[in-house]
C-alpha cells in the first residue's frame, strides 16, 4: 500500500509531468491501493483557490482511503523522535506536518510516494521511512 503525499498530488492535479507524477498515474492505472492522511488532506484542500476548487478536492478525498496515526499521543512524540534523529545525522527537516506523514507511513507500513527533498533526507536516517 502507498500513502501519497501532498507534492505529488498537487503536481498531478495542476497537470504538471515528473517523474513522480508518472509514478502516481500508473499507480491508479494499475488500480494499486493507496491512500493519504488528513495532514495531506488538510494541505490539498489549503490549496484550493475557489470555493467550487475547494468543494471539488473535498468531495473527491472524501472517496479516497485515509490512513491513520495509531498511537495517538505517542505518535506525535515518534514524529518529533524523527526529527531529533534527523538533527543528529545532519539533517534538517523544514516541516513538522512532513514529519507527522512519515510517520503515518511507518506506523502503517506505507511506501511514501513523494516528491519532496525533506522525505528523501528523512530516508537517509531513517530506515524505516520506505519510498514507493
Amino acid at each position: 500500500m502507498i500513502l501519497v503525499d501532498t507534492s505529488v498530488l498537487i503536481d498531478f492535479l495542476k497537470g504538471n509531468s515528473n517523474d513522480r507524477v508518472s509514478a502516481f498515474s500508473e499507480i491508479l492505472e494499475r488500480r494499486l491501493p493507496y491512500g493519504i492522511n488528513e495532514f495531506i488532506y488538510q494541505e490539498v484542500l489549503q490549496g484550493a483557490a475557489t470555493v467550487a476548487e475547494f468543494d471539488k478536492l473535498r468531495e473527491y478525498f472524501e472517496t479516497i482511503p485515509q490512513y491513520q496515526l495509531k498511537e495517538g499521543k505517542r505518535s506525535f512524540e515518534k514524529a518529533a523522535y524523527l526529527n531529533f534523529v534527523c538533527r543528529k545525522a545532519g539533517i534538517t527537516i523544514r516541516s513538522t506536518i512532513d514529519l507527522l506523514i512519515a510517520q503515518t507511513a511507518i506506523e502503517n507500513d506505507l511506501l511514501l510516494l513523494h516528491n519532496d527533498r525533506d522525505f528523501t533526507n528523512m530516508a537517509k536516517a531513517i530506515p524505516e521511512l520506505r519510498m514507493y
